[in-house]
């Protein structure tokens, strides 16, 4: 069972409109993500996705509308609000590498915890465990340079994860990674939606992730041992949102998404444009591989 409040949304937009000279990148975003729920947010380059997380998390402000996150309304606070708002509840894997190259595997997951004035022990103990989770126990004396792309990315996750923060935001997480190395990223963004009970926006342009984001699920048996499989009907609690120029133009299941004919819907699944929605991913719940 979720032990956090289901009655107060992890992140709620409302009427949400944000224009750079001029130029409009959102208008009128609406939609709420439910506590353990996850929602995969696509569209086609410059329809708005990167710029929603950044106003999910305080990076940007709004020109209009509402942002509350659990609960709390955040885009009127100051900075050092925000700071505790992203600090405590939110954590975020940018597109982009983001590593600190000149700090080791443990002090770059340890970074967070220092920042919010964690004990040594506590922080060893969460750290150590976050490393654990994303398969780097025994690489927390390298440094970024000495790490495959793969494992630096499970990196950049064990950051953001680490003291298993409320919520999370992930922006194309799997971007520039091979489809082995990006199905244990999926994985892991799995067993941190089910088995940490953490409420997510996963940020993608491939389709093909979607339907296995959506379908399977992270289960824990009575010893703790941790297994991904397929998902009862209704069991995975998945949603996709598809913004067109910085509107939302569909929000609903992936079933619905894939039968969807909406023109928004069929111009990215079409496959003359080269994308399939399709389940191609296959489960692995073994510890991710170096």
């Amino acid at each position: 069972m979720n032990p956090r409040s289901n009655e107060i949304p992890a992140i709620e937009f409302r009427h949400v409109s944000l224009s750079f000279d001029g130029k409009e990148a959102l208008r009128d975003i609406s939609f709420t993500l439910r506590h353990g729920e996850m929602i995969c947010i696509t569209g086609a380059s410059a329809s708005g996705k990167s710029v929603l997380l950044r106003l999910a998390i305080g990076l940007l402000r709004p020109d209009d509308g509402q942002i509350f996150i659990e609960g709390r309304e955040i885009e009127n606070l100051d900075e050092s609000e925000l700071l505790v708002v992203r600090g405590g509840l939110m954590g975020m894997v940018f597109q982009d590498e983001a590593l600190f190259t000149g700090l080791s595997v443990y002090d770059n997951a340890a970074y967070r915890l220092v920042e919010r004035g964690w004990s040594e022990r506590e922080a060893a103990r969460a750290v150590e465990e976050v490393l654990r989770f994303v398969g780097l126990q025994d690489d927390a004396d390298k440094f970024p340079e000495e790490l495959s792309g793969g494992m630096r990315r499970r990196l950049e996750i064990a950051r953001a994860l680490v003291g298993y923060p409320a919520i999370m935001l992930y922006d194309e997480p799997t971007s520039g990674l091979d489809p082995l190395t990006a199905t244990q990223i999926l994985n892991l963004i799995i067993l941190a939606r089910d088995i940490h009970h953490i409420s997510s926006l996963v940020v993608t342009k491939r389709l093909d992730q979607i339907p296995y984001l959506a379908s399977y699920c992270a289960v824990a048996d009575e010893q703790g041992k941790v297994a991904i499989r397929k998902a009862a009907e209704g069991e995975c609690k998945t949603k996709v949102m598809l913004l067109e120029k910085g509107r939302v133009a569909f929000i609903g299941t992936a079933d619905e998404f894939a039968e969807s004919h909406l023109p928004a819907v069929t111009y990215l699944t079409h496959a003359e444009n080269g994308t399939r929605f399709s389940d191609s991913y296959v489960a692995d719940a073994k510890q991710p591989r170096k």
